[in-house]
C-alpha cells in the first residue's frame, strides 16, 4: 500500500526526535504523532469516513487539530480547513457545496454547527483547543497502528475555500503530489534540516500554517514551538532557541515595534520568511537594521501552493518576490489575449507547474476559464519581471483587499452592507492600514431618510461575516465615482480614503 503524501511524512519521521513544543511546554515527539495520528485516522474509519469522502474541520488551532490533517492523509480522506471566525450562515454553503461526510467543530458551536450539518446529512463531532471533545475520546480507544489508505500522487488530499470577486466560494482541490512536490522543494530552497526549529505562530485553517510551515517541518524532520496565535513577547522569548519563523507583514510590523527587537535577540535565527501580503519596503528595512537580518518575501496562493521565493543565499530585495522556484514556470502575460509579454512590462501573472492545483471543486466551466489552453493558470495577479529576474507584484487584477494575511473579497462585504435597511449602494476597497497592511473601508450611499451611522453598519454585520471581513472603517458619501460604463471607480475612493489610518 501507498500513501504517496504521509510516506514521504514517514521516511522523515525520528521517532525520538522533538516535533511540536507547545507553550505550556507539551512535548509532542514524532513517535507520538504517528501513534496520534494512527488513531484519530481509526476513529474516522469507524465513523465511516473513506477515502475521498471531505471532513470539515471548523477547530482552534492545536496539536490534536495538526493530528487531524494527518489523518486525514492517511485515512484517504479530503481536508477541508474553516476559519473558526466563520458565520454559521459562511459554514452551511462550505458544507452545503462540499457534501463532507464528518464535520468536526468546537464544543462551543456544537449545536448552530449540528443544525447545519444534519441538513447536509454531515455526522459531526467535537474537538477543543486543549486536545479534548468527543473525536479525540474515540480516538483513544483504538489502537496507534492504521494501515494507511493507498493514495496516488493525483488524488485529493485537501480542498481549500478561497473567495471570488464575484459568486461563492470556489473550492481548490489540491492533490497529495501539490502538497509534497511544494514543500519537497521549499525544504531544499530553504535549507531546512532535523537540527531546525520553526516559531509556528500562524493559523492552520490556510495554506501558509497548514501547508508551507507544517508540511516543511514534517518533510525534514523538523521541530516547531506551536503557537495558538502571535505574541511579539512570546515570539522575542523563544527566538534564542529557534531557527526560523514565518509570518505575515503584520507580524514583523509589530515586531519591529518592540524594542526588544536585537540583533543579539535574532543571533539564534537563520530565517525569517513572509508571505500572504505584501511586505511593505519599509518594514523590510527597519527589521534588517534593528536584526541584521533581511525578511525573506515570497508569493503563493491558495490555487497554488508557493510560486516564487526571494534566494536564500543571495540578494533579498524589498519590495519583490524573488525568482520562480525550480519546477515552477512563471511568465507575465497581456491579460486580454494570454500573450506572453517581454521583462519589464506589466501584465497578467500566470503559473505552472506540479505546485498548481487540480481545479475548482465541482465548477468544471470555472476551472477551464482560469487555465490557458497550455495548462498555465492565470492567478489574477498583476506583475511584472524586472532584468535581474526577481518577480514584482504591482497589483490585484481581483480587486482584492488583503487585511493581516488574509484574504477579503470585496463583493461578499458589499452584498451584506446592501442588504442593510437605509443602504442603496455600497463600496469596499482597502486602504493602506499601518499594522494591518490593508484596512477593510466600506464606503456608503444610504437614503436621505436614513438615521444610519457607522455603528450601526458594524453592528448590523457582526454576525453575517468573520470578524476580518468587517469594514474597519465606514464612510458615507452622496453619490459613487463611475466611469461612462458605469462602473464604480474604486482608484477614485482610495485616492478619497489614502489617509484615513495614517493618523
Amino acid at each position: 500500500m501507498s500513501n504517496h503524501l504521509f510516506d514521504a511524512i514517514r521516511r522523515a519521521a525520528r521517532v525520538d526526535a522533538v516535533f511540536i513544543e507547545t507553550a505550556e511546554g507539551r512535548v509532542l515527539t514524532y513517535g507520538e504523532m504517528l501513534d496520534q495520528s494512527g488513531r484519530i485516522a481509526s476513529a474516522l474509519h469507524a465513523l465511516g469516513v473513506r477515502p475521498g469522502d471531505r471532513v470539515a474541520v471548523q477547530v482552534e488551532k492545536s496539536p490534536e487539530a495538526l493530528m487531524l490533517y494527518l489523518a486525514c492523509v492517511r485515512a484517504g480522506a479530503v481536508y477541508l480547513p474553516l476559519n473558526p471566525a466563520y458565520t454559521l450562515t459562511e459554514v452551511d454553503y462550505f458544507i452545503g457545496d462540499a457534501e463532507p461526510r464528518l464535520v468536526v467543530c468546537q464544543p462551543k458551536t456544537l449545536e448552530g454547527v449540528t443544525t447545519v450539518a444534519t441538513r447536509h446529512d454531515a455526522r459531526v463531532e467535537t474537538l477543543d483547543e486543549s486536545g479534548g471533545g468527543s473525536l479525540m475520546d474515540l480516538a483513544r480507544e483504538e489502537e496507534p497502528e492504521f494501515p494507511d489508505a493507498e493514495r496516488g500522487a493525483d488524488d485529493l488530499a485537501a480542498i481549500l475555500y478561497t473567495s471570488g470577486t464575484t459568486g461563492r466560494s470556489k473550492g481548490a482541490m489540491l492533490t497529495h503530489n501539490n502538497l509534497l512536490s511544494n514543500a519537497s522543494t521549499l525544504c531544499d530552497y530553504w535549507q531546512f534540516s532535523a537540527s531546525d526549529r520553526l516559531i509556528h505562530a500562524l493559523p492552520i485553517f490556510h495554506t501558509h500554517g497548514l501547508f508551507v510551515a507544517s508540511n516543511v517541518v514534517l518533510l525534514s524532520g523538523a521541530s516547531m514551538f506551536f503557537l495558538p496565535k502571535f505574541d511579539a513577547n512570546e515570539v522575542l522569548r523563544l527566538m534564542p532557541s529557534s531557527t526560523v519563523m514565518m509570518g505575515v507583514p503584520t507580524f514583523y510590523v509589530r515586531l519591529t515595534q518592540q524594542e526588544a527587537l536585537t540583533r543579539e535577540a535574532a543571533a539564534n535565527m537563520r530565517l525569517f520568511v513572509s508571505g500572504s501580503a505584501p511586505l511593505l519596503a519599509e518594514t523590510h528595512r527597519a527589521f534588517q537594521r534593528m536584526t541584521g537580518l533581511a525578511i525573506l518575501e515570497r508569493y503563493g496562493m491558495t490555487e497554488t501552493n508557493m510560486n516564487t521565493s526571494n534566494p536564500y543565499d543571495g540578494e533579498r530585495i524589498a519590495g519583490t518576490v524573488g525568482h520562480p522556484l525550480p519546477g515552477v514556470s512563471l511568465r507575465i502575460a497581456d491579460p486580454e489575449t494570454g500573450n506572453p509579454l517581454l521583462d519589464g512590462e506589466t501584465g497578467m501573472i500566470e503559473v505552472k507547474g506540479p505546485n498548481v492545483f487540480k481545479g475548482y471543486w465541482r465548477m468544471p466551466e470555472k476551472t477551464q476559464t482560469e487555465f490557458r489552453a497550455d495548462g498555465f493558470f492565470v492567478t489574477g495577479d498583476l506583475g511584472k519581471i524586472d532584468d535581474r529576474g526577481y518577480v514584482h507584484i504591482v497589483g490585484r487584477g481581483k480587486d482584492l483587499v488583503i487585511s493581516g494575511g488574509y484574504n477579503i473579497y470585496p463583493k461578499e462585504v458589499e452584498a451584506e452592507i446592501d442588504q442593510l435597511a437605509g443602504v442603496i449602494e455600497s463600496a469596499v476597497i482597502g486602504v493602506p492600514h499601518p499594522d494591518f497592511g490593508e484596512g477593510v473601508t466600506a464606503v456608503v450611499v444610504k437614503r436621505a431618510d436614513s438615521t444610519l451611522d457607522e455603528r450601526s453598519i458594524l453592528d448590523g454585520l457582526a454576525d453575517r461575516l468573520a470578524r476580518y471581513k468587517q469594514p474597519k472603517r465606514v464612510i458615507f458619501v452622496e453619490d459613487l465615482p463611475r466611469n461612462t460604463m458605469g462602473k464604480v471607480q474604486k482608484n477614485r475612493l482610495r485616492e478619497l480614503c489614502a489617509d484615513l489610518y495614517s493618523g
